[in-house]
C-alpha cells in the first residue's frame, strides 16, 4: 500500500489516499475480533440445538468476505452515489418490511425475517443505514432555505419506519432509529422550543411501549427487579465477567457458551469477557469508541451538511448498537436482543453494517473543498 503514490489517480489511490485508514484498521481489528468469538463461542450453541458443530462459523465465514468487500466497495462511492444507493437501498427494505408483516414467519411471537432465495433476512437490519443517510439528506434540503419542508419528509419518514418496526415488534431497532432522527434533527437545527417536545416524545414513548408490549414491561421488571422473573441470561453473563477477571481463562476454556442460548449471539461479549478477560473487553471497547469518536472528529470540519448529517447518523447507529448490546450483557439495562457490530453472529447484522460503515467511511473520506463529488 505503501508503494501507492499521491500522484496515482486510479480509483483506488484516490480512495487510499482519501479514506481514513485508522478507521478502517479499527473496522479490521473488530471483524478479526468478531471472527475469534464466533469460532469460540458458536460451536457449543450448534451442537445444544442439534447442529453440526461448525454450522455457524461455516455460515459466518461463508458470509465475511462477502460482508468486506461490500464494505471497502462502498467506501469507493462519491457522497452522491451514496445518497442515491441508500434511496433504492429504504425503498426495497420498506417493501419488505410489509412482507415480513404479511408473511413473515412468527418466531418468539414476533415477525421479523422473511426468506429470499433460501437466505432468511432481517429487514430492519437494513433499514438503520438507508434511513440515516436518507433521513440526513432530507434534514439537508430543509437547511438549504429553498422552501423544500425537509424536516417535515424526514418526519414523515421517521413514523412510517418506526410504525412498521413496532408492528414486528421490535422495540429495539425502533430506540436505535428514533435517535438517529432526532440525533440528526437536533445537528440540523431543530428549533429550541421543540427539544423539550422531543424528550417528552421519547418519555412517553417508552412508557407507552412498556403497557403496549408484555415483553417489554417482562424485561423492565426483572431489570428492576431480577427475582421477578427468568433472569437465567443475564446472571449466566454476570457469572462469565466473574470467571474471566482481569486476564480470561483463554481461548476457548471458557464455559458460560455452553449454558446461554444465545452465547454467538447477543451474549457474545460475555464468551469474551470470560475467555480473554477485562482488559481485552475494554481493548474492545476503545475499538468501538475510537471509530465512532473518529468519524464524528472527522465531518466536524464538514462543509457539506449533507454529508456530515448522514455521516453522524451512521455513526451514532453504530456507537448506540455496541452500547445496548455490551449494556444488556453486563446488566446495565434491560435485556434486548441486538447484535454487537461485527462481533455477533448473524448475517443480516453483518451485511448491513457491512453496507452503514462502508457509507461512513465513504462520506467521511477527505474531498477538496468538501464537495460531493
Amino acid at each position: 500500500m505503501s508503494a501507492l503514490s499521491r500522484n496515482d489517480t486510479s480509483l483506488f489511490g484516490r480512495w487510499w489516499w482519501t479514506i481514513d485508514r485508522w478507521s478502517l484498521a479499527a473496522l479490521g481489528l473488530i471483524i478479526g475480533f468478531g471472527a475469534l468469538m464466533i469460532l469460540a463461542a458458536s460451536p457449543p450453541v450448534a451442537e445444544r440445538i442439534g447442529l453440526d458443530q461448525f454450522y455457524f462459523v461455516r455460515r459466518h465465514f461463508a458470509l465475511l468476505p462477502v460482508a468486506i468487500a461490500m464494505m471497502i466497495g462502498v467506501s469507493l462511492m462519491q457522497p452522491r452515489t451514496v445518497r442515491r444507493l441508500a434511496l433504492i437501498g429504504l425503498a426495497g427494505t420498506l417493501l419488505l418490511l410489509v412482507a415480513v408483516l404479511l408473511g413473515g414467519p412468527e418466531i418468539k411471537g414476533a415477525r421479523r425475517w422473511i426468506n429470499l432465495a433460501g437466505f432468511s433476512l432481517q429487514p430492519s437490519e437494513f433499514a438503520k443505514p438507508f434511513f440515516a443517510v436518507i433521513a440526513g439528506w432530507l434534514f439537508a434540503e430543509w437547511r438549504r432555505g429553498e422552501g423544500f419542508p425537509g424536516h417535515i419528509a424526514a418526519g414523515a419518514l421517521y413514523l412510517l419506519v418506526v410504525s412498521l418496526l413496532l408492528m414486528q415488534p421490535d422495540l429495539g431497532q425502533a430506540v436505535v432509529l428514533s435517535a438517529i432522527f432526532f440525533g440528526q434533527f437536533f445537528l440540523a437545527g431543530m428549533p429550541i422550543a421543540w427539544v423539550g417536545g422531543a424528550l417528552l416524545f421519547g418519555v412517553f414513548g417508552l412508557i407507552g411501549t412498556y403497557f403496549a408490549f408484555d415483553h417489554v414491561a417482562s424485561r423492565i421488571d426483572r431489570f428492576l427487579d431480577p427475582a421477578s422473573g427468568d433472569s437465567y441470561q443475564v446472571n449466566r453473563s454476570m457469572e462469565a465477567f466473574m470467571n474471566g477477571g482481569l486476564l480470561g481463562r483463554g481461548p476457548g476454556e471458557g464455559t458460560v457458551k455452553a449454558y446461554i442460548p444465545d452465547a454467538h449471539a447477543d451474549f457474545v461479549f460475555a464468551v469474551a469477557g470470560e475467555e480473554l478477560g477485562l482488559i481485552a473487553c475494554l481493548l474492545v471497547l476503545v475499538l468501538f469508541a475510537f471509530v465512532v469518536l473518529r468519524g464524528f472528529a472527522r465531518v466536524l470540519s464538514e462543509q457539506n451538511l449533507f454529508v456530515m448529517l448522514a455521516a453522524s447518523g451512521l455513526l451514532a447507529q453504530f456507537g448506540i448498537q455496541a452500547i445496548i448490546n455490551m449494556g444488556s450483557t453486563l446488566h446495565m439495562m434491560p435485556t434486548k436482543g441486538m447484535t454487537l457490530p461485527f462481533v455477533s453472529y448473524g448475517g443480516s447484522s453483518l451485511l448491513a453494517l457491512a453496507i452503514g460503515m462502508g457509507m461512513a467511511l465513504a462520506l467521511t473520506r477527505r474531498r477538496a473543498g468538501g464537495g460531493q463529488s
